[in-house]
């Protein structure tokens, strides 16, 4: 049996905007994520030599270490800016929600 207040939630306009406005800012950030990833995947296939060439003549560096480390990097910052918005608009809106059910 479900609880009366998850209904009012549920039916809540402003609800429905969290959730709307969530689903879209999480599809934004792993379409980013997922073009990064795919940029990366068409560098290896298409032009690899990139990735060996070395930073500088007298480097033993290549381009596919630092290119790498900020695939891995931008998946922290990606992260990183889902959780300042939900920490921040998100857990606003949920307050409100809240506070407008218990009414």
């Amino acid at each position: 049996m479900q609880d009366p207040i998850y209904a009012r939630i549920q039916s809540n306009p402003r609800f429905q905007e969290l959730v709307g406005k969530r689903e879209r800012f999480a599809w934004l950030l792993s379409a980013v994520m997922l073009g990064l990833y795919l940029a990366f995947i068409l560098l290896i296939a298409f032009e690899p030599q990139v990735l060996g060439t070395r930073i500088s003549p007298d480097s033993t560096t290549t381009w596919g270490i630092p290119i790498g480390v900020g695939l891995i990097l931008a998946a922290f910052v990606l992260t990183g800016i889902y959780v300042y918005r939900a920490n921040g608009e998100f857990d606003e809106l949920n307050a409100a929600i809240l506070d407008e059910v218990k009414k």
